[in-house]
């Protein structure tokens, strides 16, 4: 938090920790005083930045000021990098980006290796689905993200990644006890869903693409990319899973298709904020590098 002053490092670390008591904790001081700066600093600016509740979430104003400051925590942290007489005694660079679970349980996490064993960046990554992480971007959370949505979000770039590919498996005891001639509207109504969290969709999207039928079939929530094929293969329910941590369980026989001939293709983009960075570069190309051997082409074949 060092070059901020007391204010802005009292609003950043509110909106880090989710909890004026958090950020007390953070830089050491009392959640008063958190208090304090943090009113002193609406004040001045004469706006409402933080919501006063759990977690501590950002107003629109301060979801602008976020970004700026975000931004600005990154850029100062280069200058004083070049400064440094050696490179021991610049401060670490951390970057903030939000990650999908299954692209960190399978592609994302080796990417970050060189970045940091050759730059000394850190990372701190936030997971959330592909499908909403763009809102991490909007809101001033982080500076770059992988998403689904390929429509920039304003002052951004975007750049595709490639295809993760999702087959619909489960135990071959379970597909023989639910699934004996292929999934339909009755038998995905009836089977149990292994589902990651409430944003998780592509369940939902895969029961569209075999039936219309308005279904509630019984669900399990785990939020955990590991666990969600694990639980496939004990037998709690048919999930989604990406194909890229399947190629083990499907040679074990711990798990199979439900639906040989079908899938989801889900297109990833990385957007980051269209900023002067070094740092930020230099994960954008780690990222990009990593999808390309990671994740299907946009026109791969089955």
């Amino acid at each position: 938090m060092r070059m901020l002053n007391p204010q802005l490092a009292a609003f950043v670390a509110v909106l880090d920790e989710g909890s004026f008591d958090g950020a007390a904790r953070r830089l050491a001081l009392t959640p008063s005083a958190i208090s304090q700066r943090i009113k002193a600093l609406e004040d001045r600016l004469g706006q409402v930045l933080v919501l006063r509740q759990s977690p501590s979430r950002a107003t629109p104003a301060g979801e602008r000021l976020l970004r700026g400051v975000q931004q600005m925590r990154l850029l100062e942290a280069e200058i004083l990098g070049d400064f440094a007489v050696e490179t021991a005694r610049a401060a670490p660079v951390t970057v903030s980006i939000a990650v999908n679970a299954d692209s960190l349980a399978t592609w994302v996490l080796g990417a970050l290796v060189e970045p940091h064993q050759h730059d000394g960046l850190l990372f701190d990554v936030r997971v959330e689905d592909q499908d909403h992480s763009a809102n991490l971007l909007r809101d001033g959370s982080v500076l770059g993200a992988i998403t689904a949505d390929a429509r920039p979000v304003q002052g951004c770039t975007v750049k595709k990644l490639g295809v993760m590919r999702y087959l619909p498996i489960a135990s071959p005891s379970f597909v023989a006890r639910h699934f004996p001639q292929g999934p339909d509207a009755a038998s995905l109504g009836a089977a149990p869903m292994l589902v990651f969290n409430r944003k998780d969709a592509l369940q939902w999207r895969f029961i569209r693409s075999v039936t219309h039928a308005r279904l509630a079939p019984p669900m399990h929530y785990l939020p955990s990319s590991t666990a969600f094929v694990e639980g496939a293969a004990l037998g709690l329910g048919w999930a989604m899973a990406p194909e890229a941590m399947l190629e083990q369980p499907f040679a074990q026989g711990m798990l199979q298709p439900i639906a040989p001939r079908r899938w989801l293709d889900v297109p990833l983009y990385w957007q980051h904020w269209s900023i002067r960075s070094t740092a930020l570069a230099k994960v954008t190309d780690a990222l990009l590098r990593a999808a390309r051997q990671g994740l299907r082409s946009a026109h791969s074949s089955p």
